[in-house]
């Protein structure tokens, strides 16, 4: 079976019942604003496609007079989707159902950040994945730069790209509906439809790791700019005191925060080369120069967190990518950070630790291919 795209009211009845489902009619009808008739009419050749089921564990009326429903939901299982993230040495890939719960992960290395080589390694990420379960609906890719129309890579400093027209690539050699975008937008997108933001009014997520993230949701709706995917949030002023990124920003978030950027303070201070977990691990064994370093990162992480709470007023913060451990190692000097330019009456922010493993990016890429099957805009 083949997911074809609907429009109308058709594709508001599916999309509410993927994302808040089960529901049952009666709760259906009170979200869309239907009549029961209205809404018998328009869910019946849903049924009788296949695009949504009848549930067998009937739900009570609770005060409501009359027999138990048949909650409706989507075949989830019946529909997968592949998602790949591309990093500048690995290809991490998973195969989701329709509500993006994970079936199959697997990653491998690239030894070429050749266009090329990279469209080649995800074809047969691809092919892997889409043997696991038989068929697949689409291919959803994310990278970490600037993607226009979810089709062309423009500027992509990690992969040292300008003007790939990598969704294009990806279709021919995979003969599979692509789409590519934005790392960042990607992974809010999961969070948002199936994750930590799903009924939430508004929330901001931030990820921290080789790159600093940002983006915005509002209703459903990530807040989206031109120059989302250049990480504009990894260049806000934090400390003038710390150290210098790539640009020659000093104390930026880029510079306080990211990965590389500590691992390379602690090996300086050490004398000897160690990775960014190592330098966590000895703070958290109370090394003296790891700890202040790390300390005083996670301080600065605390006061990124603090602007971001400051500017938009999100319901929640979510805080994730490879870097989050951050936040617990320093949690205590994450706290001071929060404190140091906020009002003492302001609301204590709701931060939300979101899980730091590369699938949950390459889950984001499949929410891509996920959301614009569904909206069918591929």
């Amino acid at each position: 079976m083949t997911w074809t795209p609907l429009s109308g009211r058709a594709q508001e009845i599916a999309l509410e019942v993927l994302l808040a489902g089960p529901l049952t009619r009666l709760e259906l009808a009170d979200r869309l604003d239907l009549s029961a008739g209205s809404l018998t009419r328009l869910t019946k050749p849903l049924l009788a496609e296949g695009f949504l089921i009848e549930r067998d564990e009937p739900v009570g009326n609770g005060q409501r007079m009359g027999r138990p429903q048949r909650p409706l939901d989507v075949p989830a299982s019946a529909f997968h989707f592949v998602g790949v993230k591309v990093t500048s040495s690995r290809l991490f890939g998973v195969v989701t159902t329709l509500k993006a719960e994970i079936v199959h992960a697997t990653d491998v290395a690239i030894d070429s950040k050749d266009p090329g080589h990279i469209v080649a390694g995800i074809a047969a990420l691809v092919r892997d994945l889409t043997r696991q379960v038989g068929h697949v609906e689409a291919v959803g890719v994310t990278v970490g730069g600037e993607v226009r129309d979810r089709r062309t890579v423009v500027f992509s400093h990690i992969l040292g790209w300008r003007h790939v027209p990598l969704a294009d690539l990806i279709a021919e050699a995979t003969g599979l509906p692509t789409v590519v975008d934005n790392d960042i937008t990607g992974l809010t997108e999961s969070e948002s439809w199936f994750g930590e933001g799903r009924g939430l009014e508004q929330f901001a997520l931030v990820t921290i790791g080789a790159g600093i993230g940002y983006s915005y949701v509002v209703r459903r709706h990530q807040v989206s700019l031109t120059d989302a995917g250049l990480g504009a949030a990894s260049h806000l002023p934090l400390d003038p005191t710390g150290p210098v990124c790539r640009l020659g920003h000093r104390g930026c978030a880029l510079a306080w925060l990211s990965s590389g950027s500590i691992a390379g303070t602690v090996s300086t201070a050490l004398g000897r080369t160690v990775t960014y977990q190592q330098a966590l691990d000895l703070a958290e064994q109370h090394d003296p120069a790891a700890a202040r370093i790390v300390g005083d990162s996670a301080r600065q992480l605390g006061v990124l967190l603090g602007m971001v709470a400051s500017l938009t007023m999100p319901e929640a913060v979510l805080l994730g990518g490879e870097g989050v451990r951050l936040a617990t190692v320093g949690k205590h000097e994450m706290e001071e950070g929060i404190t140091k330019y906020r009002d003492p009456q302001a609301s204590a922010i709701d931060i939300r630790l979101r899980p730091s493993d590369f699938t949950e990016w390459a889950r984001g890429a499949a929410v891509v291919a996920i959301q614009d099957r569904v909206l069918g805009r591929v």
